[in-house]
């Protein structure tokens, strides 16, 4: 039987300090530490994509720079994230 580690408290966490609390939007490197939380274990459980969900529904397009909204967009695409 495997275990299968989820880091969607980890990533909601971070998320709260390192984005929302500090300057209300995301940087490159935000969006790769939420990634690396995210890919610890190899994938994206559907836990993870919901808290992932939730922070890129809550950014403000217009103060996100276009470099990070197309990583975002990218990352979506390729973990299945809505």
């Amino acid at each position: 039987m495997s275990i299968v580690s989820s880091n969607w408290n980890a990533i909601m966490q971070y998320s709260f300090i390192r984005i929302f609390a500090n300057d209300g939007t995301i940087d490159a490197d935000e969006l790769a530490m939420l990634e690396r939380l995210a890919m610890a274990d190899g994938q994206v459980d559907d836990r993870e994509r919901n808290v992932l969900a939730t922070i890129f529904s809550r950014l403000n397009p217009d103060v996100v720079s276009e470099e990070v909204r197309d990583g975002i967009e990218q990352f979506k695409a390729r973990h299945g994230i809505p």
